[in-house]
């Protein structure tokens, strides 16, 4: 009995899946990585589970990626197991998110006095309705995440206190390879549309108690932008479209979260590196029309900071870590049926949440 090299071991699992044209070693340090290039031999999702639990047994995972020469099976170390993430780190930073919207949303300004005071109601009301549309957003990608067996962090929210909304959202983390773009587009959909679905109504409720009275404006006072399910809305419940006459709709906190909740879906549906509209983009389009799609979104956002200036910082970080991607184990299975239906609605509803200007300031 002999163990065979893992070169020549790999060698013959590729072979079985696919006539090689050529082969490559890649050293990294002391990794050592192994390529090889050709024509599959059978659908790349079947040559892929044909082959990868015996690459594992090896200590490498196959990845399937598209290729000029028709595709690339890349044997990668299997990464090790994703430690256990800090369950006390995520419930700490969730109250102190819950304290830092209480503490934003709870800010009532009286005209009668000009003096700013603390409504509990307000505070409760805003933060509670901010706070489950995002938290469904994020359950919605863990849930998913767990139910294709790809590890994910729990989810982490950003406290703010001194922003607008009390809070940067939340994320969750990635640990583990996703299997292909069917997962993909399963992981990065999910929240989006489990957020939606209490934004929706969050909004909806939150329109019906807010008041249409005629604009003061205020130096330091902000208009919230509108997307184009926001103004349907409030044609839907006012009428008409507003602001008009002069007049606008006061936000009541309820809405603002609804509004807030809006707007931080069209954010993450850009389709542009590791926001979920990017993996949604991924798993249509592929991996080279993905990239192009980044710069392209990257320039257009360039131009949009002129009518907002969040979009310059926007346009920057999709510049410098939108062509950076974790690899799928097989990338070159495309969606198909009911799966490609369900990506173009996140791009359509990326569409109807998507706001130009989100907010517009009352300069002095």
């Amino acid at each position: 009995m002999f163990d065979l090299d893992p070169t020549v071991a790999l060698r013959m699992l590729v072979t079985e899946v696919m006539i090689v044209t050529t082969g490559e070693e890649l050293v990294h340090g002391e990794q050592r990585a192994f390529r090889y290039r050709g024509q599959l031999l059978r659908e790349a999702q079947v040559a892929h589970d044909a082959i990868v639990t015996r690459a594992q047994a090896l200590g490498y995972t196959p990845l399937f990626q598209a290729d000029p020469a028709g595709a690339a099976i890349l044997f990668i170390p299997t990464p090790p197991k994703a430690p256990p993430s800090r369950l006390w780190l995520a419930v700490l930073l969730f109250v102190l998110t819950v304290a830092s919207t209480m503490f934003v949303g709870g800010q009532e300004y009286i005209e009668s006095t000009g003096q700013v005071v603390f409504n509990w109601g307000y505070a409760l009301s805003f933060s509670g309705s901010l706070l489950a549309i995002l938290l469904a957003h994020e359950m919605g990608h863990f849930i998913v995440a767990r139910r294709e067996k790809v590890a994910v962090s729990y989810p982490f929210f950003i406290p703010m206190p001194l922003f607008l909304l009390g809070t940067m959202g939340a994320f969750i983390a990635i640990k583990d390879l996703v299997p292909n773009r069917r997962s993909l587009l399963a992981i990065g959909i999910a929240g989006p549309l489990a957020g939606l679905i209490v934004a929706i109504p969050v909004l909806a409720i939150g329109l019906s108690i807010s008041e249409v009275k005629q604009v003061v404006p205020l130096p330091g006072s902000f208009s919230e932008g509108n997307s184009l399910l926001y103004a349907a809305m409030k044609i839907l419940i006012f009428g008409r479209f507003l602001p008009s006459g002069g007049e606008d709709v006061y936000l009541h906190p309820v809405a603002l979260a609804g509004w807030a909740g809006l707007l931080v879906t069209g954010l993450n549906l850009l389709p542009a590196g590791q926001l979920d509209g990017g993996h949604i983009f991924f798993a249509l389009f592929g991996p080279r029309a993905a990239r192009i799609m980044s710069m392209i979104v990257a320039v257009a956002l360039l131009g949009l900071g002129f009518l907002w200036s969040g979009w310059f910082i926007w346009a920057v970080m999709i510049a410098l870590i939108g062509q950076q991607r974790s690899p799928l184990r097989n990338e070159i299975s495309p969606l198909e049926g009911p799966w490609r239906w369900l990506a173009y609605l996140g791009l359509l509803t990326f569409l109807l949440v998507f706001t130009p200007i989100p907010i517009t300031v009352t300069m002095p």
